[in-house]
């Protein structure tokens, strides 16, 4: 069984411009297949589940958009965080969460803090996060801690780099869910998918059901993981 699965949640706009509905619509329905995977993770006992929420490139889109997608992930944040203490799920985030709308900010860091001694599935959301970003803020730290004179350069190995990762308190993913058929990684948690099990399915964001994430689960266990040797 993975301990982390990551997902690539794309698809949304396609998904509502087939049925003739605003793009928003299609974010919409997004959620739901969400909340499915959410449910399925628990199910299965998975311990970390990172949703690719929000990039830092889905800035380009029409603020008209942005605004929407804000409204919508407010909306479920408010709605979600009894559920999730009742459900014993830890929330977390990964991102310039900062540079959020302030709402969004304060909302994360409430839920982020009342779910912090719960036990069961963390469910990690990359708000405003890209790859290579983290990357370089994590080679910024680690220079300045180098020239302060907390490490020595002979210190940094890749462990000693992954606690500057904001991933640094969550285990590498086992397996990338990726939807709608695109084959590429988008910017995302590119030092921790080195070795991460690809899984690729056609099927829409808003398609996606548990029996899919099931599915997607049952292939990774068919696989043997050598990690280079």
């Amino acid at each position: 069984m993975p301990q982390h699965v990551a997902i690539i949640m794309d698809g949304n706009g396609r998904w509502a411009r087939e049925r003739g509905l605003p793009k928003i619509a299609g974010h919409r329905a997004g959620v739901k297949a969400a909340q499915e995977a959410i449910k399925a993770a628990r199910d299965l006992k998975i311990k970390v589940l990172t949703l690719y929420t929000f990039s830092t490139e889905n800035w380009k889109r029409p603020k008209r958009e942005i605004d929407s997608l804000f409204n919508l992930l407010g909306e479920y944040l408010n709605k979600a965080e009894n559920k999730f203490n009742e459900n014993s799920i830890k929330f977390s985030v990964i991102g310039n969460i900062e540079a959020l709308p302030e709402s969004i900010s304060i909302k994360v860091k409430e839920i982020v803090e009342s779910t912090k001694n719960n036990t069961g599935l963390v469910l990690n959301l990359a708000l405003n996060y890209g790859g290579r970003l983290e990357i370089i803020n994590a080679v910024r730290k680690i220079s300045n801690d180098v020239k302060k004179g907390a490490i020595a350069i002979e210190d940094i190995t890749e462990d000693k780099f992954h606690e500057y990762l904001y991933t640094n308190n969550l285990p590498d993913p086992d397996l990338l869910i990726r939807t709608s058929g695109e084959f590429r990684v988008s910017n995302f948690l590119l030092w921790q998918m080195a070795y991460t099990e690809l899984y690729v399915t056609k099927k829409l964001w808003p398609d996606f059901k548990k029996s899919d994430f099931e599915k997607a689960v049952s292939e990774y266990q068919k696989r043997k993981r050598r990690f280079g040797g």
